[in-house]
């Protein structure tokens, strides 16, 4: 902590003004990238089980051009959600009118069985749409989900999953016992992260994903402002 007068307070701001300007158009150079990666087709079905029965993946756009989903952590085998993904499905209910009015469907999406994910939803009392990716390749497909007999190869920007099953870390073990996932595998099993399709002409695009690190809740923003973090 440092304790300074007004006068001292604003000179230090302006320098930090500076900083957060510069920040501000980096940001906008980054999205201005983002936007214009290119499409690539999705070519295979996939179907997916919601509380209004199995639904394409054109289907989950539901009127709109773009799909935005969420993938919320939770194991075919698990007992309960990643707290953390939990804590942003907390978060997503209010968005959707928003996203909605801009062309954008908002929606959770996890491994775990639909009776899971309905129990899920009711007991945090979310309004969000959360599907269900059981019994279908479309998480495996995309990098979400992963595959016992391929997790010792699995190495790629965001991790090695390889190397973290090998070390085992303590964090990792309390984890798994956080979800009651039944091994360390399982407890890996699932990626959180964000994915972005369009459609265009009736035909879906994957325009854009998101693993962890780069993954964090929408209020962590907000979390920038206070003095202690």
């Amino acid at each position: 902590m440092k304790v300074a007068t007004e006068q001292e307070w604003q000179a230090a701001r302006k320098e930090l003004l500076a900083a957060e300007q510069e920040l501000a158009a980096h940001e906008q150079r980054v999205t201005k990238q983002r936007r214009e990666l290119p499409w690539v087709p999705v070519e295979k079905h996939y179907a997916f089980a919601t509380d209004d029965g199995l639904k394409s993946l054109p289907e989950l756009f539901d009127g709109r051009s773009q799909l935005l989903i969420y993938h919320l952590m939770f194991g075919e085998d698990w007992k309960m959600a990643c707290p953390g993904c939990t804590s942003v499905g907390d978060g997503l209910g209010g968005m959707i009118t928003h996203v909605n009015d801009r062309d954008v469907t908002l929606i959770a999406m996890s491994l775990a069985p639909l009776e899971k994910l309905m129990a899920t939803k009711a007991q945090r009392g979310w309004t969000i749409p959360y599907v269900s990716a059981c019994g279908d390749d479309f998480l495996f497909d995309y990098g979400f989900a992963f595959r016992r007999e391929e997790m010792s190869g699995i190495a790629r920007d965001e991790f090695d999953m390889g190397q973290l099953l090998r070390e085992a870390p303590q964090w990792l073990q309390d984890y798994r016992d956080d979800v009651g996932a039944p091994d360390l595998q399982s407890a890996v099993s699932v990626s959180a992260g964000w994915s972005v399709f369009a459609m265009e002409d009736g035909a879906v695009y994957n325009t854009y994903r998101r693993y962890p690190p780069l993954v964090g809740p929408p209020y962590a923003p907000l979390l920038e402002f206070v003095p202690k973090p």
